[in-house]
């Protein structure tokens, strides 16, 4: 059996569509924290448990009986990710599986200023020691979250923005789709795999096709840091300026051919 943890998410629940285009249903199961939420999976046949990082039992039984089990990763700033992800792990482990996944990011390392990416690298750190198989999905910066950034350029034709690096922003649907592939197929991934678009891009690059699909001049205008960041609740504007300072030093500009290959497509970048 195959156990998604995070179904109901749009990730996961995307890789559990696309599971069962590929597995029989009574072959999935999803851990969620609201089963009542699941319900349109438990109507095809998937077996839907209630299980969440904070209840390490109720995650157990939700795991029973998993030859594979898809973890996500905590999405919530507040919280110690890396002591969720690790009881996540020990679930798995606790309930036999044989290989354990991770939603991970590209690029996952201690030295970024990109807070999630320590985290990623700790949980990493945990795979690896668990005495289990594991794969960590390394996915792109997702692309819909460039709209976060780009201002009101479609309003007033300018990009406002401090300085930045090349990212290479991939679709979330790709990775979900790929994720799936990877759970249903006989090719074993160990250890962490990046799945990414195949171009990285500046946001010079940006207000070029932002020009393009718009008709008219989009100019990038650069800015400093802290006058960026003014005008916004402190917490969210610092979050999203360790986006631009870490793709300043390359951490996002890593591209890879496996999620094409997964895909067998040409996977999809951003879109305006």
């Amino acid at each position: 059996m195959i156990v998604i943890m995070g179904a109901t998410g749009a990730l996961n629940g995307a890789t559990v569509e696309h599971l069962l285009k590929r597995v029989p249903a009574e072959e999935i199961g999803v851990s969620v924290r609201d089963v009542a939420k699941a319900r349109h999976f438990a109507d095809r046949g998937v077996r839907v448990r209630r299980g969440s990082y904070e209840d390490p039992a109720a995650l157990r039984n939700s795991f029973e009986g998993a030859e594979k089990v898809l973890l996500v990763s905590s999405n919530d700033p507040h919280a110690d990710g890396v002591s969720l992800h690790r009881a996540g792990i020990e679930a798995a482990v606790d309930a036999g599986a044989q290989r354990i996944l991770y939603t991970s990011h590209q690029n996952s390392r201690m030295d970024t200023p990109f807070p999630p990416g320590p985290e990623h690298a700790a949980t990493e750190r945990i795979l690896a020691e668990s005495g289990v198989a594991w794969t960590a999905l390394r996915n792109g910066f997702y692309a819909h979250s460039i709209g976060w950034l780009l201002g009101n350029w479609r309003e007033d034709g300018v990009i406002t923005a401090p300085a930045d690096g090349p990212v290479s922003w991939t679709d979330r649907a790709d990775v979900a789709e790929a994720a799936a592939v990877i759970l249903a197929g006989n090719r074993a991934f160990d250890g962490p795999v990046t799945l990414t678009a195949r171009q990285a891009v500046t946001f010079d690059d940006v207000a070029e096709l932002a020009s393009r699909v718009s008709g008219r001049e989009v100019k990038r205008v650069v800015v400093d840091d802290e006058e960026w960041t003014a005008g916004e609740p402190e917490e969210i504007a610092r979050m999203k300026l360790t986006m631009f300072q870490a793709s300043r030093q390359g951490h996002f500009a890593e591209t890879s051919q496996v999620l094409a290959e997964l895909l067998g497509r040409e996977p999809r970048g951003i879109t305006l």
